[in-house]
């Protein structure tokens, strides 16, 4: 499975940006999608995901209510839209996909939990 992340840029405070986030090499139907971000010097984050029928989506509290993570199947692609954005939103992304079975209900949160990772995106929100 490859994931390919794209859609970082330069924004200012207030603005919105769309990430991507297409799949190749397997059904992408059969994945939970997610998206982390990264600090420099910090562990990645969990910023929101999207279950594999696309069913149910989750936030972090840092931005629920700004972002919004969708899936479009017949694109293969998942999109993280920001909205409102702040200088704090400033880090690398990073999208995520997983199949397999958890046993604990907010898996999704642990950036160990998911398999296959794309290449970072770097989003810059300037104040």
């Amino acid at each position: 499975v490859q994931l390919q992340a794209s859609g970082g840029g330069l924004v200012q405070a207030g603005g919105s940006l769309r990430l991507s986030c297409t799949v190749s090499g397997h059904t992408f139907g059969a994945y939970a999608m997610g998206w982390f971000r990264q600090y420099p010097g910090k562990e990645r984050e969990f910023v929101a995901a999207i279950r594999a029928d696309g069913s149910r989506t989750y936030y972090a509290d840092s931005v629920k209510g700004r972002f919004t993570i969708s899936r479009h199947s017949a694109q293969n692609t998942v999109y993280l839209q920001m909205n409102s954005q702040k200088p704090e939103d400033t880090a690398l992304y990073y999208c995520a996909a997983e199949a397999r079975l958890h046993s604990f209900t907010t898996w999704y949160q642990r950036s160990d939990e998911w398999i296959y990772w794309g290449q970072g995106t770097q989003v810059t929100v300037s104040s």
